[in-house]
């Protein structure tokens, strides 16, 4: 007879691993599923937990949210991709309070004991103290809110194309997209090109000319963690495609269907029916939790302050990695930024390092190989900055889709995130455009 797959902390599913340590990794993200896969198959028992049951590739939910590609591109079920692993088991939940003195995690309402804690929960939007604004402003961190935007979107369209008001059809064919980072610059064109050009042939009596995305930054320049080179190449080609750049303007208001900005020439007041939010971010509140039990540090943005090996101080066997903490052992000082490559390789190196320490064997010291940035802002043009290598325009878009393919965790994906780039590259359409009023 098969063993029995489900342990938690009772029956594992072979001899060899009835005393082997328990590792409970939280959060199933870019940092929490490569420790996984790590472990996966080693003599410890991991427990990932995850309030969903799928791994969600964040970079790519802009797609989603302009209808290029759908959820099932971009979100990769937890049990499909760690299922074979017989020392894995997956829970789905969230997790309520962490007891480090007995060394267990309150969730579902049991308590669970660990060996080694890695917590890899993420980060939330942040509205910088204006939560007020979250019902105005869609933000976009998760698939429901790529839908919200979508359907928004749509609706507003096709509202417009059956308005006799003129002025209203104007306000509805209108976006406005707060925060000129990455996100903001690719939510921003990819929704441009939808409503100018994806959706020219389907409409009668819109007129694309009319439609408006404005971008909205307090900088001078958009991408500012970029190089001011390809900032400025990645500026110009929105301008170009016909987004509205609004810099140096700071939100004092948002309210239904209006956004008011400040600006060194006085208030500016910007009217569209969508508005979204991709200007901040903060920690998930499991850092603020995790604070209140240990007494370690948070920074600003409510990340945990971590040591060299990703612990925290007093408590070595809990590491914090991924958009929750905050890592500023590195060359120049400078915190890791919260993106995939630094999450990934957090992960790797966490899961190697406990490893090592449950067989009494040292580990090399962690160090992050920055292999750079990039953005996409337009079909076939991106900006990239690959270890001083500055590129922009067609090839920038080919290493932008290499390296997002090489991200994907699933092959599946891969492939079809291929063919549906290269089918709206050829003719210009989009495979996901049916409103729903549910996440499907």
């Amino acid at each position: 007879m098969a063993p029995e797959r489900f342990f938690l902390e009772l029956t594992p599913p072979s001899e060899l691993l009835r005393s082997a340590p328990h590792v409970v990794i939280v959060g199933g993200g870019f940092a929490g599923l490569r420790a996984a896969h790590v472990l996966a198959g080693k003599t410890v028992r991991v427990t990932l937990i995850d309030r969903r049951n799928f791994n969600l590739f964040q970079p790519l939910l802009y797609q989603v949210a302009s209808g290029l590609v759908s959820q099932t591109d971009v979100a990769s079920p937890l049990r499909v991709m760690l299922g074979e692993s017989e020392n894995i088991q997956i829970l789905m939940g969230e997790v309520d309070d962490i007891n480090t003195k007995d060394k267990e995690v309150v969730f579902n309402n049991r308590r669970y004991r660990y060996d080694h804690l890695v917590l890899a929960a993420g980060a939330t939007s942040s509205y910088f103290g204006h939560d007020e604004w979250r019902s105005d402003a869609i933000p976009m961190k998760t698939l429901e809110d790529a839908y919200a935007i979508r359907r928004k979107v749509l609706n507003s369209l096709e509202e417009a194309e059956q308005t006799p008001d003129p002025e209203r059809r104007k306000w509805l064919q209108s976006v406005v997209v707060i925060g000129g980072g990455p996100t903001g610059c690719e939510l921003a064109a990819s929704l441009n090109d939808l409503m100018r050009h994806t959706l020219e042939r389907d409409f009668m009596q819109i007129d694309p000319t009319h439609c408006k995305v404005t971008l909205v930054d307090p900088g001078d320049r958009v991408l500012r963690a970029m190089d001011p080179q390809l900032s400025a190449s990645a500026g110009d080609h929105l301008k170009a495609k016909g987004v509205e750049l609004l810099l140096g303007g700071r939100v004092k208001d948002i309210s239904e269907g209006k956004v008011v900005i400040t600006t060194k020439d006085g208030e500016v007041t910007l009217e569209a029916n969508t508005i979204c939010w991709t200007a901040g971010v903060a920690a998930s509140p499991l850092g603020k939790l995790l604070a209140e039990r240990t007494g370690c540090e948070l920074d600003r943005g409510g990340r945990v302050v971590v040591e060299p090996d990703f612990s925290i101080k007093g408590h070595g066997e809990i590491r914090v990695i991924g958009d929750l903490c905050s890592y500023s052992h590195t060359r120049d000082g400078k915190p890791l930024p919260g993106m995939a490559g630094p999450a990934v390789q957090m992960g790797g190196w966490v899961a190697k390092d406990i490893l090592a320490q449950c067989q009494s064997q040292p580990n090399p010291a962690f160090a992050f190989t920055d292999f750079g940035s990039m953005a996409v802002v337009g079909p076939l043009f991106a900006v990239a900055n690959l270890r001083g290598l500055k590129l922009s325009g067609p090839l920038g878009w080919v290493l932008w889709g290499l390296a997002h393919l090489a991200f994907m965790p699933a092959n599946e994906s891969r492939l079809t995130l291929l063919t549906k780039w290269l089918w709206m590259i050829a003719t210009r359409e989009r495979s996901a455009l049916v409103i729903t009023e549910t996440s499907s």
